[in-house]
């Protein structure tokens, strides 16, 4: 426990995001005066909901990208029989294994990493809101590129340039993985969900320099490392993105991305293009060996691009949303959230879990159905 409280109040970027946020929360309350709107950020990304805030489709994402710049994807409903989204996964041409994440999401809640017919069948049946089945992407590097371009000028700008890693542990041929999980510091805020997820597991003994991959999902909440490339940056990167800001008209965000290799990428080749998180997305490399004084100078200029893109876009008729339906929304998606939430920390595949038949998926947790989509149409 004592090691668990030093490693807190040593790594900011563990903190509960209120406890990172309310130092700078009255900038954001003095953009929110001077547009005269709680919602100015809306007009940010025309043709994404709520501007990309929160509880945007990836579907309506990916329409707007250019045609294989992001994985082969399949949109499955929750009306579908297991049969009708198994016969469109083979007329998709995917193959085993496949990723399914729902589609509105936040977190990697409920991201998947599925192997077989009868995972895909069991998350089927647990997910009671639209989701997708895509293809995997197996390049070896993953980044994050926060990108921002202000209306009517040509060229954007990169502001962060980051490499994602997995949280995982290193075997020594004597530790048991359950040790190794209890020893290693990043675990320990996400240590009993760790435990459960790999239950089967947690007795075997990895090889001497053996990694084990306890997460799936690289996001910053699920314990993914995150290692600075701004060393990285350079006009034939921001061609790029410029290129795909110019396709889409999206002006401010952080697309995930992988890649063979970041050479790759910037001759803008052999990449993918796994989600474009809109204004809601956070400019992760502030977690990438910043102090926290200095994470907040970062945010606060950010979060002044995004009142610029936001008002020149206002100019140029995208109006910001009205207070009322900007609160019904909101307490929409938070619901949906919350529920996923929910199903995302009671869900494992029934291989993972043959030792505790007290651990099985329990009908009364499944997610109600939610569709954002018509809340704002």
């Amino acid at each position: 426990m004592f090691r668990k409280v030093i490693y807190y109040l040593t790594h900011w970027e563990v903190w509960h995001w209120f406890a990172k946020y309310i130092v700078i929360g009255p900038v954001w309350l003095w953009l929110c005066i001077k547009a005269k709107s709680p919602w100015f950020f809306t007009s940010s990304n025309p043709g994404i909901v709520f501007g990309g805030f929160l509880g945007e489709n990836k579907r309506h994402i990916y329409a707007q990208l250019p045609a294989g710049s992001f994985p082969k994807s399949i949109y499955i409903t929750p009306r579908q029989s297991f049969t009708e989204a198994e016969q469109r996964v083979v007329l998709g041409a995917l193959s085993f294994p496949v990723v399914v994440k729902p589609d509105v999401g936040m977190m990697g809640l409920m991201f998947r990493k599925v192997e077989s017919r009868q995972q895909l069948r069991q998350y089927h049946a647990a997910m009671k809101t639209d989701y997708i089945i895509q293809e995997y992407i197996d390049y070896p590097i993953e980044v994050s590129v926060f990108y921002y371009r202000i209306p009517g000028e040509q060229r954007g700008h990169i502001s962060g340039f980051i490499r994602k890693e997995p949280m995982q542990v290193m075997g020594d041929g004597v530790t048991s993985l359950r040790e190794l999980i209890s020893k290693y510091p990043r675990a320990q805020f996400r240590k009993k969900e760790l435990l459960a997820k790999h239950e089967n597991k947690l007795d075997q003994v990895l090889h001497g320099n053996e990694t084990f991959i306890l997460s799936d999902a690289l996001n910053l909440s699920r314990g993914g490392r995150l290692i600075n490339l701004q060393h990285e940056k350079d006009a034939h990167l921001l061609d790029v993105f410029d290129k795909l800001s110019h396709h889409t008209n999206f002006f401010y965000g952080r697309y995930d991305i992988k890649c063979r290799s970041v050479d790759d990428l910037k001759r803008g080749e052999n990449f993918s293009i796994l989600e474009f998180n809109g204004c809601g997305g956070e400019a992760h490399h502030v977690y990438s060996g910043y102090s926290f004084l200095a994470a907040c100078r970062i945010l606060i200029q950010h979060w002044n691009i995004l009142y610029k893109i936001s008002q020149k876009n206002k100019i140029n008729g995208t109006p910001s949303w009205n207070y009322a339906d900007g609160i019904g929304f909101l307490r929409t998606a938070r619901r949906h959230f919350d529920d996923l939430r929910k199903l995302d920390h009671t869900f494992l595949f029934k291989e993972e879990k043959r030792k505790s038949a007290s651990r099985t998926i329990r009908p009364d947790i499944a997610l109600p159905a939610t569709n954002l989509q018509q809340h704002v149409a």
